[in-house]
């Protein structure tokens, strides 16, 4: 089969498109074709291996995870003998990042664990942009947000793969979603239901007089102290992405703020896993979501959509077609 390989640290010129041996399924795993994947920031961190810190899970000095990509979706080609929730033909999605990573290629061997039944209104392609960055949504924003119907939500970095997914999914949980976008995103955040938006290049939301209940922070772009100040009493900041400061911000004061004060500031990080994603499918199905793509590539053009990840601001998710 036909595979990206990483073999170093790097930029994406690193990335071969090689020929491998096909996987065999163990006996609790299912063989994918894989039809899409996608790309996201977990991706840069285990092409780059930076933070440093990440090498103590993914290889000191090389990836231990030579075949990259944690989304896919695809149809059953085989399975295992103690599999009992597919038989050849389904079609399914997943993320594979706490399961060895490997959908860059055109098979992948993975436990059932990580795997669902495709949602019966997307494409391949919309499928393989939905599990990590959905998942991440639900989880930051249903379980570290604690969201209640009615409540004020701010989505500072509402455009990109887990923003647009945000936005829908804090509608879909009864919220009253404001959207902090660009001017060419401003008419993207309201197709996906957002109340409320703010053109951060005309505008700034820190200097409004509307406090939220819940603010997530996608991209990581302002001060702690910023986000505590646009609280609520009670009112929670969920940090998912940003750079290392923004991190340590959070790791260092966070738990001081909720100590000395009655509002939280969390970072996160998402678990995948089955429940969660058969969530998502459904609220796909319902049509309460739906899968964001700015742009598809080649699997043979990988490095491209590496670069294209990294250094554009991306409306929604990329995409590798296999």
């Amino acid at each position: 089969m036909k595979a990206i390989i990483s073999s170093e640290y790097g930029s994406p010129d690193t990335l071969q498109f090689n020929e491998i041996e096909n996987p065999k399924p163990e006996d609790n795993e299912v063989l994918v074709k894989v039809q899409a994947a996608s790309i996201n920031y977990g991706n840069l961190v285990l092409l780059k291996g930076n933070p440093l810190l990440a090498r103590l899970v993914y290889g000191i000095r090389k990836p231990k995870y030579t075949i990259p990509g944690g989304d896919i979706a695809g149809t059953v080609e085989a399975v295992g003998r103690n599999i009992s929730q597919f038989q050849p033909g389904d079609e399914v999605f997943g993320d594979l990042s706490s399961s060895g990573w490997g959908a860059f290629a055109e098979y992948a061997a993975v436990p059932e664990k990580a795997i669902a039944r495709k949602p019966l209104n997307l494409s391949f392609e919309e499928a393989a942009a939905v599990p990590m960055a959905a998942v991440t949504a639900l989880q930051a924003i249903r379980d570290k947000g604690k969201l209640k119907a009615g409540q004020k939500v701010l989505i500072h970095g509402a455009s990109g793969g887990v923003g647009t997914f945000a936005v829908q999914i804090a509608k879909a949980l009864g919220a009253e979603v404001t959207a902090v976008v660009s001017t060419r995103n401003v008419n993207l955040a309201q197709s996906l239901g957002a109340d409320h938006t703010i053109d951060y290049t005309k505008e700034d939301f820190a200097e409004q007089e509307q406090n939220y209940d819940l603010i997530i922070g996608v991209n990581g772009s302002r001060s702690i102290l910023t986000y505590k100040r646009k609280l609520n009493n009670e009112g929670i900041f969920v940090n998912i992405g940003g750079g290392g400061s923004q991190l340590f911000q959070t790791m260092l004061l966070g738990p001081l703020f909720e100590i000395c004060g009655n509002k939280k500031i969390s970072s996160f990080m998402q678990s995948p896993n089955k429940k969660d994603l058969e969530v998502v499918r459904e609220l796909i199905e319902d049509g309460k979501v739906k899968a964001i793509i700015d742009k598809i590539f080649k699997l043979s053009e990988a490095p491209d959509a590496y670069r294209y990840f990294d250094e554009e601001h991306l409306q929604g998710k990329v995409v590798l077609l296999v």
